[in-house]
């Protein structure tokens, strides 16, 4: 543990990516500006991330966009120069982050622990997190904290929703009630977290016969507007289909008007826990007690247990913390019924 006489004067914090990572930086900026309120911090994070957490109040955010290639370090390096922070935490263990930060001076540069680091990520830190590896990702992060000597958890979010993007969202609802379905995870090889097209418009038509009206969201990349679409195609009903058609402000106000989202291991789903809605969570690849949204862990639909019995042959207790399922069929073990009886309980 790091000991300070006094606040330090300024801190950086290193996380360009993923959304719901992204999300669970929140929580430790409210906890530092807390306990630290004279700290000035700074967020080296990525383009696209940026857009979702923009109007925090209190940060300094630089900008770092991984489109750019090689030149994304030069211009970090040329907005750098000449800066010296006191503390690094250094919140994201991948080779293109850990050279990143060579180019941002710091006295105490913290990364993961051997155990969580990635690409040697301990070549490039002095100091280390410590403490128990089998939490949620959230917490890990916290433990960042606790190398600086705060133990405080604040687990608040706190992140004001731009007036035009909930007069969007007020627009879209038209003074209905409505329920969000975000049915793809992120495009990756071997990512088997997609519940299957016809399931999922299965519980659009349900929604709709429960009274809610039903929103379809998702990114803009063609494969996950086809695939929304299609669960449009062979619905009964009409749900409205918003993929690719929405920024991350306008997708967070949809997201804080909803009755609650329905999604599978996905930024969107953390993005719900920013804003209190409900996240009936689809989970069978991967582990929700590590990566799940996290404020809804007693209403997910969790098949990840089973899953990891039927294709990896292995306990809870066995499996490596944070084990991938990569099964072509993995979420098929959700059913139907399951996903029913969460929407009840919750209506």
């Amino acid at each position: 543990m790091i000991e300070f006489k006094q606040s330090p004067k300024s801190l950086c914090i290193f996380r360009l990516s993923a959304i719901g990572d992204v999300t669970h930086i929140l929580p430790v900026i409210q906890t530092l500006k807390k306990v630290w309120p004279e700290t000035e911090i700074t967020w080296v994070i990525g383009q696209v991330e940026y857009e979702l957490v923009k109007t925090l109040a209190g940060v300094e955010f630089i900008r770092f966009n991984k489109a750019d290639g090689w030149r994304a370090f030069v211009d970090l390096r040329r907005q750098l120069k000449g800066r010296q922070f006191e503390v690094l935490l250094m919140i994201q263990a991948a080779l293109r982050a850990s050279i990143a930060s060579l180019f941002i001076a710091a006295r105490y540069k913290i990364g993961f622990d051997r155990q969580r680091a990635v690409d040697f990520q301990w070549l490039f830190s002095n100091h280390r997190i410590s403490g128990d590896h089998r939490v949620h990702v959230l917490d890990g992060f916290f433990q960042f904290l606790q190398t600086l000597g705060i133990e405080e958890k604040i687990y608040a979010w706190d992140l004001p929703i731009d007036e035009s993007d909930k007069r969007y969202a007020t627009e879209i609802r038209n003074g209905k009630r409505c329920a969000v379905i975000n049915p793809c995870s992120s495009a990756r090889s071997n990512n088997w977290r997609n519940w299957a097209r016809d399931r999922y418009a299965e519980i659009a038509d349900y929604l709709h016969s429960r009274g809610l009206q039903v929103l379809i969201t998702g990114g803009p990349s063609p494969a996950e507007r086809d695939y929304c679409q299609s669960i449009v195609d062979r619905c009964q009903s009409s749900p409205k289909n918003l993929a690719g058609q929405t920024s991350l402000g306008q997708l967070l106000a949809l997201i804080e008007g909803a009755e609650f989202i329905i999604a599978p291991d996905t930024g969107p789903a953390h993005m719900a826990t920013i804003v209190d809605t409900p996240v009936i969570g689809l989970f069978a690849s991967s582990n929700p007690a590590r990566t799940g949204p996290y404020k809804s862990q007693d209403i997910l639909v969790n098949y990840y247990e089973q899953a990891l019995l039927q294709h990896n042959h292995k306990t809870l207790e066995q499996a490596r913390w944070g084990e991938r399922v990569r099964h072509p069929d993995v979420m098929e073990l959700i059913s139907l019924d399951a996903v029913k009886q969460a929407i009840d309980r919750l209506l």
